[in-house]
């Protein structure tokens, strides 16, 4: 039988080989990184289905639909309730211009569909010039809203003049309130965006303040019909 006969070298390639040469691993091992070696392998990365902003965001909408809608049960409340709604010698109500006045409210939903999508792109001129369009369209409509309530005025409806006035000021009043408050929220955010505070992966304030203008916009047409037409 033939003996192999190694070389000096050939014994001291087979001493230097690791001791688990030529054994199968029972796991597979963890893969390189850049440098050549080797590190631990990471967990897959696993983001939230929604941050804890829109979640709160979102808690607070549901209870300002119940106030809402209590407020609006009051309304239909008193209006049934009532011999003849108006009741004579009211002031009726500015349906025509009010109409109008909705569709800038409606269209400055749009144009904070066209802020959102903007910074979404990562487009911040498109983001500022979005928001600068939803506010000046918000603050259009409190300034015809806030016009034609002096007239009401001026003409005998108050809220003192019965139930009539009291649940008009009141339901609309607050609608009213709430797009102040939205529009000063906005005007915060438009100023940020000018500074260039958001940017494509980083615009929670841009999204939260979108969430609630949409809900305020939302809210107006369900009160105008109500109020104004039927």
């Amino acid at each position: 039988m033939a003996t192999e006969i190694r070389t000096a070298d050939q014994e001291k390639a087979i001493h230097d080989l690791p001791a688990d040469f030529g054994r199968i691993p029972l796991t597979p091992g963890p893969p390189p990184d850049e440098s050549g070696g080797w590190r631990p392998p990471s967990e897959p990365e696993q983001r939230p289905l929604m941050e804890n902003a829109q979640l709160a965001i979102l808690i607070f909408l549901g209870a300002e639909a119940m106030f809402f809608a209590a407020l609006i049960a009051a309304y239909l409340v008193a209006r049934v309730g009532a011999i003849a709604w108006p009741p004579p010698f009211q002031p009726r109500l500015p349906v025509e211009v009010t109409a109008v006045n909705t569709l800038f409210l409606i269209a400055s939903s749009l144009a904070m569909v066209r802020a959102r999508r903007a910074i979404r792109r990562g487009d911040r001129a498109g983001l500022v010039r979005g928001l600068g369009q939803t506010a000046l369209l918000g603050t259009t409509f409190l300034f015809i809203q806030g016009y034609e309530w002096i007239r009401l005025v001026s003409f005998g409806l108050t809220a003192s003049s019965g139930m009539y006035g009291a649940t008009f000021y009141t339901l609309i009043g607050i609608h009213g309130a709430h797009v102040l408050a939205a529009v000063i929220w906005l005007s915060v955010i438009f100023i940020g965006a000018t500074r260039e505070r958001y940017s494509q992966g980083s615009h929670l304030g841009v999204t939260i303040c979108g969430i609630y203008w949409h809900f305020v916009v939302a809210v107006w047409p369900i009160l105008f019909t109500l109020v104004y037409l039927v």
